[in-house]
């Protein structure tokens, strides 16, 4: 069993990338949040899920183990199968996953192409006690660049007082929609928005 893949990026695409491990090409399926996180020509390690049928062996790749996890509970759902689970996981964040799931809100879900509302449904009553932990965002180890930057502004607003929860969620919608801010000017807008 294949557990993790370290090598460079060959081939990128937001469905799959090509990892060149010591000159073999592995084709490893992937999400839009972790192909997100790949550069082609870089150096990479992917946390692989293989599944093996009789017709083929495939190999799936997740940038966190949280998401790898995610995508094995999806697929352990009747009807869920690993195309669907990286559909699921392209369209929305792990914490608005494991959220739709808690909040019974199956409408979220369909939102990915090929769930339908019977799949839906089956993926919140199977999986509604099993996604606790995704849906605090503190606990998921996410890559995007402007989470160094996040966090600092977070770090300064804490020393002025301010509670990290309450900025946090203006923080996000603020990176959003500028991801080139710079950390006083993020703390600037933060406070502004209180």
């Amino acid at each position: 069993m294949i557990f993790s893949l370290q090598g460079i990026v060959q081939e990128l695409t937001p469905t799959y990338a090509v990892i060149n491990v010591q000159g073999v090409g592995y084709y490893v399926g992937i999400s839009l949040m972790t192909s997100q996180t790949l550069t082609a020509n870089k150096e990479t390690v992917l946390f692989i899920q293989q599944i093996i049928r009789e017709d083929a062996h495939l190999l799936f790749g997740f940038k966190t183990r949280s998401e790898k996890e995610m995508f094995n509970l999806l697929i352990s759902v009747t009807g869920v199968g690993a195309v669907s689970a990286l559909i699921l996981l392209s369209t929305l964040s792990l914490e608005e996953i494991a959220s739709a799931i808690l909040s019974r809100n199956s409408a979220l879900i369909q939102k990915a192409k090929g769930i339908g509302a019977k799949t839906a449904e089956r993926i919140i009553v199977d999986l509604k006690d099993k996604v606790q932990k995704f849906s605090n965002p503190e606990e998921n180890i996410s890559t995007f660049a402007n989470n160094k930057i996040k966090d600092e502004a977070l770090s300064a607003l804490e020393v002025l007082g301010i509670p990290k929860r309450m900025s946090e969620k203006l923080a996000d919608r603020i990176l959003k929609q500028d991801s080139d801010i710079s950390i006083e000017e993020l703390v600037k807008q933060i406070l502004k928005n209180i």
